[in-house]
């Protein structure tokens, strides 16, 4: 019985991942590295494009003869690969989202929790992937918003501290253990527990913000209405 349990959870395990491949978390990561990827390609073509017209009217003016052709040629090799080949940011730790701008903490948080998905029991992929489809939605909301506002500085304290402690609790956990029911509640299901209740608090403050942007437009919408509309009548 425990076999068959456990082959059910592979069998789920490698659905979760094909699904999410194109949907979920791991496919926004892709799509945000294969951006990258084109943006370091088009920097890259700039830069070399520079190099050449620059090396053309410097012709105009100094004759360049064939070695300032090859040497025009190595800089322009040289500038782009440069670009291409330049280290890219480095991953980002619990530590680094404590000190995170507010308005690109969403982002690095999904970005990390993409990377501690295959780590974590199948269930709790499951709920990571929804708290990723959270978090890209969170981020327009929170572009603009004051660093200091309470809503904020609880927003910061459960994605900078409080989900990243719970996962990395979780995987401090010996894996033989993580299934341990003797002490009551297995880890895999206190993990799974306190992902729901993230989640479902992602959810709370998304919903306030969302509120306050519809009450500060209906504010905004009347102060118009009696601006205009009741100075013509």
């Amino acid at each position: 019985m425990r076999e068959l349990g456990t082959a059910l959870e592979r069998a789920e395990a490698v659905l979760n991942r094909v699904r999410s491949e194109s949907t979920g978390i791991a496919g926004r990561a892709r799509r945000r590295r294969w951006a990258a990827l084109v943006r370091r390609l088009k920097l890259a073509m700039i830069a070399a494009l520079a190099v050449m017209v620059a090396a053309a009217v410097l012709g105009l003016f100094v004759p360049l003869g064939i070695g300032g052709f090859f040497l025009a040629m190595v800089a322009t090799f040289v500038v782009a690969g440069t670009i291409l080949f330049w280290p890219s940011v480095p991953e980002t730790t619990p530590a680094a989202l404590v000190q995170t701008d507010i308005r690109l903490l969403p982002q690095r948080t999904e970005e990390w929790l993409e990377r501690q998905r295959p780590a974590l029991p199948a269930p709790a992929v499951r709920l990571v992937d929804g708290i990723g489809a959270r978090l890209d939605a969170l981020a327009p909301q929170l572009a603009t918003i004051d660093a200091n506002v309470p809503i904020a500085v609880e927003l910061r304290k459960l994605m900078a501290e409080e989900l990243p402690e719970l996962v990395a609790g979780y995987q401090r956990v010996p894996v033989n253990l993580r299934r341990d029911e003797s002490r009551g509640q297995s880890p895999d299901r206190q993990l799974v527990e306190g992902l729901t209740t993230v989640d479902s608090e992602l959810a709370r403050l998304a919903g306030q913000l969302a509120h306050g942007d519809l009450d500060r437009l209906a504010t905004q919408n009347r102060y118009l209405e009696l601006k205009y509309r009741g100075a013509g009548e």
